[in-house]
């Protein structure tokens, strides 16, 4: 059976959380990674306060662009209660452009401190790109 060209799964960590993350290009990496984040949180979502929002970043490198992204996600979390489902990102070397739609969180069932630059490498693999993301919990 052919692996899925894009997706996320959890890496077992012994004190923090890991995510791997996989896809075809930049802006597929980016959007599984916060689609792992969520999980990791164990968040729902409301269907009825869906909402719309848009984030732009500018970053010296791929690493500092995820992290930046995902950090804006866990901002948007912890300060207005959002989250997101939708996706709709453009990436420009180190330039990104985030539409997204989600809700209010309706539940949360584990906490993120932050997310790591630890041991955050994103590189070529097979037709696309992949990496490991760490979370502070």
């Amino acid at each position: 059976m052919k692996p899925p060209e894009q997706g996320h799964r959890e890496v077992e960590h012994t004190a923090d959380l890991e995510l791997e993350v996989w896809g075809p290009d930049m802006a597929a990496v980016l959007e599984e990674a916060a689609r792992g984040l969520y999980e990791l949180m164990a968040v729902e979502v409301s269907d009825d306060s869906r909402r719309h929002h848009q984030v732009e970043i500018q970053a010296d490198d791929k690493e500092q662009l995820m992290v930046s992204f995902l950090e804006e996600l866990l901002f948007l979390t912890d300060t207005e209660e959002l989250a997101f489902d939708g996706f709709l990102l453009k990436v420009d070397d180190s330039q990104l452009i985030a539409h997204l739609e989600g809700g209010f969180i309706i539940t949360r069932r584990r906490e993120i401190k932050a997310v790591t630059f630890h041991s955050l490498s994103i590189g070529p693999s097979g037709s696309g790109l992949r990496t490991n993301v760490v979370f502070d919990v």
